[in-house]
């Protein structure tokens, strides 16, 4: 079993910045990919960023060069840095895990990020 733990949404103005935190209960990341995934009102969860266990990543395109996605082995933590923050960003925003080797996925319970008009 593997948990994940999301902090770091909260309340900040267009064009502010925000750093979202994964925090895995243990060393996963040597056969897990991680990635962010959020979810606003009415819509389908969609890919935000995803890193492989060889640091690969790939980005949604509208978020490309705004957010960064990242990792600190010696932490258990993926981090989501998020910058020139768009109200159109304003979303639930949940750490994934998901096994190299099968199809196994833990999900976090989500931060809700707001962008203020």
């Amino acid at each position: 079993q593997v948990q994940l733990v999301e902090s770091g949404g909260s309340l900040v103005q267009p064009g502010g910045s925000l750093r979202l935190s994964c925090a895995a209960s243990r060393n996963i990341f040597s056969f897990y990919n991680m990635g962010w995934y959020r979810q606003a009102p009415g819509e389908q969860r969609e890919l935000v960023a995803t890193i492989t266990t060889r640091d690969s990543t790939n980005y949604a395109d509208s978020v490309k060069g705004r957010f960064t996605i990242s990792r600190d082995n010696a932490k258990n933590t993926v981090y989501l840095q998020m910058n020139s923050l768009k109200p159109e960003d304003t979303a639930v925003y949940y750490c994934n895990a998901a096994n190299i080797y099968g199809g196994m996925h833990y999900w976090g319970k989500g931060t809700l990020v707001t962008v203020s008009s």
